[in-house]
């Protein structure tokens, strides 16, 4: 039995933002409600069909409405995202997650756009050691930058440390040219690339020189406390065992961390253990101690770069399920 019901938008609220130009944004709310007819007259909107899928169709518009009226725009992206919210019956409200702003820089402003994405932040806020752990593309590192870059500009900390293992991924750091420290920059280069969308770049090289802002290899840990400081381990699936312990208890008083990687990309030599797998193990549930994971859904580079996670996942997942040649009967047999 199809349910009919009307929502009035404010007249205060232009419904080209709210529609988009030549209605773009209503066809995507259209797309993902199929089972809804969406009429437009004015600034009233009927709809007809499912009932459970119009009373979704009504609070999606009333997010959207909610997030307009803080002045930023809508996209096709932030409406999909929110469906995807909405479905999965999450306790935040799209329109939070949407509009929480970290930090705005020459115009820019930096803020989650996913639910997993807004809980991370949020645990950054609330406790000292936060692990950001998912595919490439999630917005593990970018968003912990922009938290480090919101933590000095507070005076919260006096100074940033970003880190990263100088490990190998296929190549030689003996084939690249230049000195080690030319060698080991390209390693490096992400971080500085994230710090430049956040910061004036003319003023990076003076932080740099006076010890505000450091950008290091992990070795360059050993035997340190770091107090005051926002500290980020990167790529931190290219750490040992041993790597991870050393650069944990480099914590000092007045500090942040955040450990960020990707548990299916490591890039170790064959045999070594992976420090961001191992300590899962040994913290989880350690007092003041977060775990956030990421998936293929808080990707947020192009729309491929998604469905491409999503793909491995599914074939990770089938492959894990699936006995080797010849492994047939081996498991739950005893020596």
């Amino acid at each position: 039995m199809n349910h009919t019901s009307s929502i009035v938008v404010p007249a205060s609220q232009p419904m080209v933002a709210l529609l988009g130009p030549a209605d773009e944004l209503l066809r995507v709310v259209e797309r993902a409600f199929p089972a809804v007819d969406i009429l437009v007259r004015g600034n009233e909107i009927t709809l007809t069909g499912d009932p459970a899928e119009c009373a979704l169709v009504e609070r999606l518009l009333a997010e959207l409405v909610a997030v307009l009226r803080t002045g930023q725009g809508l996209s096709a992206d932030a409406i999909e995202r929110s469906v995807r919210m909405l479905r999965d019956e999450t306790e935040e409200r799209p329109a939070e997650v949407l509009t929480l702003s970290i930090l705005s820089n020459r115009g820019k402003t930096i803020r989650p756009k996913t639910l997993n994405q807004k809980r991370y932040v949020d645990a950054i806020d609330r406790h000292t050691i936060t692990f950001g752990i998912g595919p490439a593309g999630t917005g593990k590192t970018y968003l912990a930058v922009a938290k480090a870059v919101q933590a000095l500009q507070a005076k919260q900390v006096t100074r940033i440390v970003l880190t990263r293992p100088a490990v190998e991924a296929g190549e030689r750091l003996g084939f690249l040219p230049g000195t080690l420290s030319e060698k080991i920059d390209p390693y490096l280069r992400p971080l500085y690339d994230a710090l430049q969308d956040m910061l004036d770049p003319a003023t990076i090289p003076r932080l740099m020189t006076e010890g505000v802002i450091e950008v290091a290899p992990l070795a360059y840990m050993r035997g340190r406390t770091l107090n005051d400081a926002f500290i980020i381990l990167d790529e931190a699936q290219n750490t040992s065992a041993e790597q991870m312990k050393m650069f944990l208890t480099r914590l000092g008083f007045g500090s942040h961390m955040v450990v960020t990687g990707d548990v299916t990309q490591v890039d170790l030599p064959s045999g070594t253990q992976s420090g961001l797998r191992v300590v899962q193990d040994i913290l989880e549930g350690v007092d003041d101690v977060a775990f956030c994971r990421l998936t293929g859904h808080d990707v947020v580079r192009h729309r491929l770069v998604s469905e491409i996670v999503s793909a491995y996942e599914r074939h990770d997942a089938t492959s894990a399920a699936t006995p080797a040649p010849g492994d047939h009967g081996r498991r739950g047999r005893r020596a």
